[in-house]
């Protein structure tokens, strides 16, 4: 149940809920669903899909820090509207993809649409438009990924063996083009002025008194920055490798790729008893003290995969995943607000999220390659286990510079 405080938000919360929903359709876990159709169809291997899969990502993260300020100018109505528009436009590439370098098109569109900037422009309207309650707000919002994860790869499953894996992309952009625009253009029709307040009087909608607001470039000369990217970029680059290559598990293991599509539902549940906790404690401790925190589980569903034998494990393994989406959308949702202020938290944000896009999009080319080199998938996950370990230590040491900055 929506707390008292929030129901006079609902029509907001919904929108970021419904731009993160409609984020998945470019998501690394409903794209793997279909590679195993693009390199039959397509006569390639594992190297050759995650190598085009790189290309189009690297090159939306490259876009995303020229388009992503547009968050900070542009109606989040109209842009969301167009961004879904542009997404819908990709998943009929996507239905109609016959070589290589349409592949690569069609990569670059889902990645920068759906991954990108449906989610950026969704936890940018959060951060901004909420202040004391931001934690709980960017944790509804991303209750969006937590439904797309658990409904998506099971329609999506369920589609292609009823109607085809490239009519399911021609379903997809059906649902955009009919159900989610409408939707949020209602939503938003009496769009929530952002920093109206702040802008007048120097004082924030709340109450609490003014900071420094924090231009890119002053963020981009700070060396802290740069110190928390090994943990910002950790979940995107290993997450991306479990779900880019869960073909490559099942098929190793001598399981069934079912098995990973029936235990979204659990990743589902525990993303969103994640989040909503996640909210609840940004609001009070603040998410700079939770970010080592989300890389515990994280390296534990990596080391529990590398050794797991028997396919009942994949519910642990998308249980601890489930806590790490859950968390790191909420606490990277409300982070840079709490850091560098809201005022251009658009752009800022632009930065981070080609950051995330660049770490998922290195992950499945560089995993496939290893796989092609003879560098078993499990060796791998162990060593990314090892790394999330040392960087939820190496987070913790940055936790008093973090408080500094984030007080000052």
């Amino acid at each position: 149940m929506l707390a008292p405080d929030l129901r006079p938000e609902l029509r907001w919360l919904s929108s970021g809920f419904l731009l993160t929903l409609c984020s998945g359709f470019g998501q690394t876990y409903f794209i793997a669903l279909f590679t195993g159709h693009l390199k039959a169809d397509l006569s390639m291997s594992d190297g050759d899909v995650g190598t085009l899969y790189m290309i189009g990502t690297l090159a939306s993260a490259a876009l995303l820090t020229w388009a992503g300020k547009f968050a900070d100018t542009v109606s989040i109505r109209w842009l969301g509207v167009g961004v879904m528009g542009g997404l819908a436009a990709t998943s009929l590439l996507m239905a109609s993809v016959a070589s290589a370098w349409t592949l690569a098109v069609a990569f670059f569109g889902l990645r920068f649409f759906g991954q990108g900037m449906l989610t950026h422009v969704a936890m940018t309207a959060m951060g901004r438009w909420f202040n004391r309650k931001r934690g709980r707000a960017v944790s509804i919002a991303a209750l969006g990924l937590s439904a797309s994860e658990a409904a998506f790869p099971i329609l999506a499953v369920a589609a292609i063996g009823l109607v085809g894996w490239r009519q399911t992309w021609v379903l997809a952009a059906a649902a955009l083009v009919v159900l989610a625009v409408p939707a949020l253009i209602a939503l938003l029709g009496h769009e929530r002025k952002p920093g109206a307040t702040l802008q007048r009087t120097g004082e924030s909608d709340d109450g609490t008194p003014p900071r420094h607001e924090w231009t890119r470039g002053e963020v981009l000369k700070s060396p802290l920055f740069y110190a928390l990217m090994p943990g910002i970029l950790a979940p995107p680059f290993i997450l991306t490798a479990i779900f880019f290559n869960q073909a490559v598990i099942v098929e190793i293991k001598g399981w069934e790729l079912s098995w990973f599509a029936a235990s979204f539902p659990i990743l589902a549940g525990a993303n969103v008893v994640s989040a909503l906790t996640a909210g609840w404690l940004v609001d009070r401790i603040g998410a700079r003290h939770l970010l080592p925190a989300l890389l515990v589980p994280l390296g534990l569903s990596a080391l529990v995969l590398a050794y797991a034998a028997n396919p009942f494990v994949l519910p642990v393994v998308m249980a601890l995943v489930g806590l790490v989406l859950g968390s790191a959308a909420t606490v990277q949702g409300a982070l840079w607000a709490e850091l560098y202020g809201t005022r251009h938290l658009g752009a800022i944000r632009s930065v981070v999220v080609s950051g995330v896009v660049f770490g998922s999009a290195l992950s499945p080319a560089l995993t496939g390659i290893l796989i092609d080199a003879g560098v078993a998938l499990e060796t791998q996950l162990l060593a990314m286990a090892i790394y999330s370990f040392a960087t939820a230590g190496w987070m913790a040491l940055l936790g008093p510079r973090l408080t500094r900055l984030a007080t000052a």
